[in-house]
Parts: C-alpha cells; structure tokens; sequence
C-alpha cells in the first residue's frame, strides 16, 4: 500500500522550531507533520521543506464537555474560529481528544452533553471542508473519561452524527491496552478513520501477572505505561502493520500514517527522539511505501 507517513512533533525535536523540524522531517523521508497550531509561518515553513501538513490539534478540548453552560457555548465558538482559520490555510484534519474538564464525569453523562454540543461543530466543518479525528485514548486513571474509547462508544457516536467530517484517529496502540480488536475496528468504523496513527503496544507479561490489568500500585517500570503494557514505536508492539495496510488499502485510506513518539528507550533527548522516529519510519515504511 502506498501511504504517506509522518510524525506529530516530539518535545525535544519541537523545541529547535517548526523549521528545523519540517527540515529534519523531511530530510529522513517523511510526508508530513501533524502540528500544534497552523500559522502562515508553520505552513510556510512546511512548504519550504516539502513537507504536508498532517493534523492540526483542536483548542481547548476539555471545555466542549464543561458541565457549564457559558464554556461550552465559549469553547464551540473559539473551535469554529479554529477551524476557520486552518481551511484559509489549507488544513483539512483536524485532531481532538475528548477528555472532560471534570476527569470524573462517566462517559454516559460525557456522551449526553457531546451529543448537545457537537452538531453545530460538525455543520461548520462540513461548511469549511474541515474532517475531525477524535482519538480512543481512554484519558487518565482511574476513571478513563474519553468519548470515543471504545468500540460501543463510537458506535453509537456515529450514529448519532453520520456526517463523515466527524470521524476517528485510529490508534492501534490503544485498542491492544485495552484488549479490543484492533483489525475488527478497522473493519467495523473503517469508512471514518480521517488519521492515523503509528504508535504500538507493547503487552509486558510479568507485569500482568503482578498488577493483572489495573494500574500498579507502587508505580510503573516504565514510561508510557501504567504497569502491564507501554506505549512503544512500530515494530516493538503486538500490531501486525501488515494486517493493518491492507486493510487500509482496502478501504482507500487516503491520510497519513503519522508517527507519535511515546517510547521511554527514545525519551528525553533529541538524538533520542531522532531516532526512535528513524526507527519507527523504517518499520512502516515496509508496509506503506
């Protein structure tokens, strides 16, 4: 399958500017960044290295689900703003996880009041050609408050809002910590994944032994992790990227593989972090380019 592949920008690679970062990128033979912000000078930036702009990250998230009325009517107007603003630019894909302000709220509740809010926000993107892409992690221990998380979750956002410019960030990475079918939901909800992500899982089985799924008592032995699994790059995890391209390729995914680093053996230094992408890159790049 061919495919572009980027990367969302680690802190470290980040810190040097988005100039550097498109140059770096491109110069390891990445297709795209997904970015923060889209500014004249991020898009300029991009273009001058050749590189696309993958997704651009949705401001403030937590507020469309504030349990306060005045918020949410604030929080919808700024995001139509947003996504204003990226279309004039060229943005297509816009990135959001849908994390409550109120880390307690159940997702029942999380779901009532998303349902309320999110209509106006589907019509303004329809109108500016804008594509959202919720992504499934299940947001902070011990309550896991996303929307989205979960196959009966999205199911029944979908349903409630058809329109294929609200769809999903398919991440495999939080599918397998979850013990969901990651090939499944590409089968089930394939028709609304509008980005992707390229990150693994990788299950460490003395820990789950220890902690069995719940989150360990005394601390985790890795980063990126909450005791029986951790985040790492492709090609360190439990996905078989294979099965994924094809499935892809089958529904003519037309976005990005986009790298996101969250790898405690490629954490806290830009050489670290320069070459947990390298690797990442070399992984996928076997089945998507």
């Amino acid at each position: 399958m061919k495919c572009q592949i980027g990367m969302r920008i680690p802190p470290k690679i980040g810190a040097e500017g988005i100039e550097s970062a498109a140059a770096w990128a491109a110069q390891v033979g990445l297709d795209t960044l997904d970015v923060p912000r889209l500014t004249p000078e991020t898009k300029e930036a991009c273009q001058k290295a050749g590189i696309g702009i993958g997704s651009v990250d949705a401001r403030n998230g937590a507020s469309l689900l504030s349990q306060d009325e005045n918020r949410r009517i604030n929080a919808v107007e700024d995001l139509k703003k947003q996504m204003t603003d990226i279309a004039q630019l060229g943005g297509r894909v816009l990135f959001m996880c849908l994390v409550p302000e109120d880390h307690t709220m159940p997702r029942k509740e999380g779901f009532a009041i998303w349902k309320e809010t999110f209509p106006e926000i589907i019509r303004h993107a329809e109108q500016m050609g804008i594509y959202i892409a919720i992504e499934g992690w299940p947001g902070p221990a011990p309550h896991y408050p996303t929307l989205g998380c979960t196959p009966e979750m999205l199911r029944a956002m979908f349903e409630a809002v058809p329109s294929k410019h609200f769809g999903m960030t398919y991440d495999p990475s939080h599918l397998v910590r979850l013990g969901i079918d990651y090939v499944r939901v590409l089968t089930e909800f394939g028709e609304r994944i509008n980005h992707c992500h390229g990150k693994d899982t990788e299950i460490l089985q003395d820990e789950l032994y220890e902690c069995g799924v719940i989150q360990a008592t005394f601390g985790e032995k890795y980063g990126f992790s909450e005791g029986s699994w951790r985040y790492t790059i492709p090609g360190r995890g439990e996905v078989d990227w294979g099965k994924v391209a094809v499935r892809l390729d089958l529904l003519s995914y037309q976005g990005a593989i986009s790298i996101e680093l969250e790898d405690h053996s490629y954490w806290g230094s830009i050489e670290g972090e320069r070459k947990g992408i390298e690797k990442a890159f070399h992984h996928l790049r076997q089945y998507f380019k």
